[in-house]
């Protein structure tokens, strides 16, 4: 008997990636507008850097310790809850501050997402079999995407056809996101046995398998530079409602795909899988040195949201197989190391920018994810 798709998604998992769909329709809203805001405001490719940047990286230790404690306790409902509510709660200055104000409040709201990813995403993996994590990390990247495509088809009609301020969209999208703290309520708790193991001795405990496979995480992250840069890029030769277009299509691509590549990496591995995203991800960016009209933005937005699809929902997917029983720190250590690599990456990358050209970006982009695939191939990981 042919089994349903549905088979062994919990309401839970469902509710859980409603949280995700409206958070990611608030923050999808204000994603695009942020860098065409700062940049009206004088802002160049540096600050946008630093503030994209920075927003990764100053939460990073936040996801290596919520996942920590979250074992610890044996329970993930009470992260996931409080960091749904503090980036709820944040969002709220937004419409309200200056450009270099973003340096402080963009990272304080980005806090509640270093402090719910990794209880979250553990939550994932202990409600669902190891069989099928490929397919429920895909479709919870699928609900975070149908949101970010909602938010972002949103912001380009407020912006283009409504002729809003970003003031007023930023309002918009802060009221959004009061709705995401409903289905958190509803969800179930699976209380798991307290983990009473010190904090660097759980670090120690992290398999040799997913040590290596971190290394890998870590170069690719390197490439993965703020997404600011992208609209930029297509702002440069189209208007600011146009690149904001480009970026529902990248989330429209991402949403598409994201549960089909998860199930393809459960049927012959997530390695093969990662190793085809890294590559596509790398093809991406050095074809935006190239490439500039309409068509072809739109084409190359499209394949950076196939490359995603690819990518993230699997990263996580892998290192949740290939975690021992301290899977919330194991999950919250992946968050911290390409947390604290997105300041560096995203700082280089708009110093490249701003220093010679935007096309020495994306060439350094392109480098370091070819660069993830090669050192990947020969490496054996068991899944």
């Amino acid at each position: 008997m042919k089994k349903s798709f549905w088979t062994g998604i919990s309401t839970s998992i469902i509710l859980l990636g409603l949280a995700s769909l409206f958070t990611d329709m608030s923050s999808e809203i204000i994603e695009p507008i942020l860098p065409l805001l700062l940049t009206s405001l004088g802002g160049g490719a540096l600050l946008v850097g630093l503030i994209g940047g920075l927003s990764d990286a100053a939460i990073s230790l936040f996801k290596v310790f919520s996942g920590y404690f979250s074992d610890r306790i044996g329970k993930r409902k009470p992260f996931i809850f409080t960091g749904y509510a503090f980036s709820s709660f944040a969002k709220w200055f937004f419409p309200f501050i200056a450009s270099w104000q973003f340096l402080i409040f963009r990272p304080i709201e980005r806090m509640g997402k270093g402090f719910r990813e990794p209880p979250r995403d553990a939550y994932l993996a202990e409600n669902s079999q190891k069989k099928i994590h490929g397919k429920v990390f895909g479709l919870h990247r699928t609900f975070d995407t149908i949101g970010a495509i909602m938010g972002s088809l949103l912001a380009f009609l407020l912006l283009w056809y409504f002729k809003f301020s970003f003031k007023t969209i930023l309002i918009i999208a802060a009221s959004i996101a009061v709705i995401v703290l409903i289905p958190i309520f509803l969800i179930k708790e699976k209380v798991t046995k307290p983990k009473k193991t010190p904090f660097f001795v759980s670090l120690k405990k992290l398999s040799p398998k997913l040590k290596q496979f971190l290394i890998i995480a870590f170069l690719f992250a390197f490439a993965n530079f703020s997404t600011f840069f992208l609209i930029l890029r297509a702002n440069q030769f189209f208007s600011a409602s146009t690149a904001v277009l480009f970026y529902v299509i990248f989330n429209a691509a991402y949403a598409v795909f994201a549960i089909p590549t998860g199930m393809l990496a459960d049927k012959i591995g997530k390695k093969k899988v990662l190793i085809l995203g890294y590559l596509i991800f790398s093809g991406t960016l050095f074809s935006f040195v190239f490439f500039k009209s309409l068509i072809a933005l739109a084409v190359l937005f499209a394949f950076y949201g196939l490359a995603y699809a690819f990518i993230i929902g699997n990263e996580r997917a892998l290192v949740a197989d290939l975690s021992t029983k301290q899977i919330g720190t194991s999950i919250g250590t992946y968050y911290m190391l390409i947390g604290l690599i997105a300041l560096p990456s995203s700082l280089l990358a708009g110093w490249l920018w701003q220093a010679f050209s935007p096309e020495f970006a994306f060439i350094f982009g392109a480098a370091f994810a070819l660069l993830a695939a090669i050192v990947f191939l020969p490496m054996r990981i068991k899944e």
